[in-house]
């Protein structure tokens, strides 16, 4: 028996980027930053993949800033690079559950000030 489950909180690192297909289907792609503890360390961020109706709520409602909560698996994309041909991957959380936190006041501020998430804002 296996587990993979991926429970984040952080901020939005850039707007999404959305794509539609003829089918009907949307997936909305970004990064998210997740502060450590420490104010001294860099924030870990991450590869969010959403798709169907949590993509369309992303399209409509995260901006770059925005405070998330999200629920997923962690799968790896591999390709082989165009120009060497080496074969890449890198991780991604497939996006599950899409919360959004914190009110849209907080979220717009947030993005004009490009303010960071603090231990005391994680909600749990």
């Amino acid at each position: 028996m296996g587990v993979n489950s991926v429970t984040l909180v952080g901020r939005a690192g850039r707007d999404p980027d959305v794509r539609y297909f003829e089918s009907g289907t949307m997936v909305a792609n970004l990064t998210m930053a997740v502060n450590r503890p420490s104010r001294d360390d860099e924030p870990d961020w991450f590869n969010l993949e959403i798709w169907g109706k949590q993509a369309q709520v992303a399209a409509d409602y995260v901006r770059k800033g925005s405070l998330l909560g999200i629920v997923g698996s962690l799968k790896l994309d591999q390709w082989n690079d165009r120009t060497t041909g080496e074969q890449r991957s890198k991780p991604v959380v497939r996006v599950d559950r899409l919360e959004l936190l914190g009110s849209r006041r907080d979220n717009e501020m947030a993005a004009a000030a490009g303010e960071r998430v603090t231990a005391d804002e994680v909600p749990f």
